[in-house]
């Protein structure tokens, strides 16, 4: 059994949770504690600071400008006690430590719980959390310390993001096998246009991939379904209700039987979307965090080169 490292004041953590939660009532039923305590500590930090921290609405608690400034501290603060924490356990060969991964929704299929199973069997004492979001909303996950790793598709740089890995995948039509373009080895969007089709909403990242081509085949908002729902827009292929457009990712099983397949596109040369890693920048991962980074990592560059393989594209345009 470890032991929590305590190498700060308890007054952090308890504005952490507080920020978190945005009540001190609700941050006191998290820590297991009095209000009375949280509100204590609260009102001397804010006494050794100088200023308030948090505005007090009816609503509940807010961050003023030096709460803020103080949030960016707390999180340097508590991630790093974690990192010391967990280097401590792994010294003694204990491998202890929580990680938690913000992830998009097609990579839970498959691919998650492969690392999951993996992480269980080479760390049995490291607990894993795992939240699914869209690609636009992981960069804040990660860098307010909400997750340790993020996993997102086509994500623009951002100083606040470190990119442990990324692979690239073709973007592909997506059909039942009786589909009239189901033995196509390559289909444009215009082709794919002539039948019905099930587009993304704005926040998932193929939605951006193909805008391009969708403007210009005319089609706009036209698809006979617009979802956020990488799942929600498989079954819909596959019950025939129209061509969505996905990667291989998340279609193992599909692709395996045969109950789908996946065309990929080519809209003035191939279509990519990249699928990567990501960590707050300047944060020096906890040992457990780094372990299952270096696990999504392997298994990233696995199917990368395993996609490369079955449809005969190289790695690079």
């Amino acid at each position: 059994m470890s032991t929590r490292l305590r190498v700060h004041s308890p007054a952090v953590v308890y504005f952490d949770a507080v920020r978190r939660a945005g009540s001190i009532r609700e941050a006191a039923r998290r820590l297991f504690v009095a209000s009375s305590a949280v509100n204590r500590q609260i009102l001397k930090l804010e006494d050794e600071v100088g200023t308030p921290l948090f505005e007090r609405l009816p609503g509940g608690l807010r961050l003023t400008t030096a709460g803020e400034i103080f949030a960016r501290h707390a999180l340097v603060v508590l991630q790093d006690a974690e990192r010391a924490r967990s280097e401590l356990d792994a010294l003694k060969g204990l491998r202890t430590g929580h990680v938690e991964i913000a992830t998009v929704e097609g990579v839970t299929s498959d691919f998650m719980p492969t690392i999951i199973e993996r992480a269980r069997e080479h760390f049995p004492k490291v607990t894993l959390g795992v939240v699914t979001l869209g690609s636009r909303d992981i960069p804040e996950a990660v860098t307010s310390g909400a997750a340790d790793l993020g996993m997102a598709f086509t994500l623009q740089r951002s100083t606040g993001l470190r990119q442990i890995m990324v692979g690239r995948f073709r973007l592909g039509a997506l059909v039942p096998a009786e589909h009239p373009l189901a033995k196509r080895h390559e289909v444009s969007f215009a082709t794919c246009a002539e039948y019905p089709l099930i587009l993304a909403k704005t926040d998932l990242s193929v939605y951006h991939l193909l805008k391009p081509a969708i403007e210009r085949a005319g089609v706009g908002d036209k698809g006979v379904v617009q979802s956020n729902s990488v799942e929600l827009g498989k079954e819909l292929a596959r019950r025939g209700v129209g061509v969505t457009f996905q990667t291989r990712i998340g279609l193992e099983a599909e692709l395996a039987a045969g109950t789908l397949r996946h065309i990929p596109l080519n809209d003035n040369g191939p279509v990519f979307s990249d699928l990567g890693i990501y960590a707050r920048t300047g944060r020096s991962l906890p040992v457990a965090a780094d372990a299952v980074a270096r696990l999504l990592a392997d298994e990233l560059a696995e199917r990368e080169l395993r996609e490369a393989n079955d449809i005969g594209e190289p790695l690079t345009d």
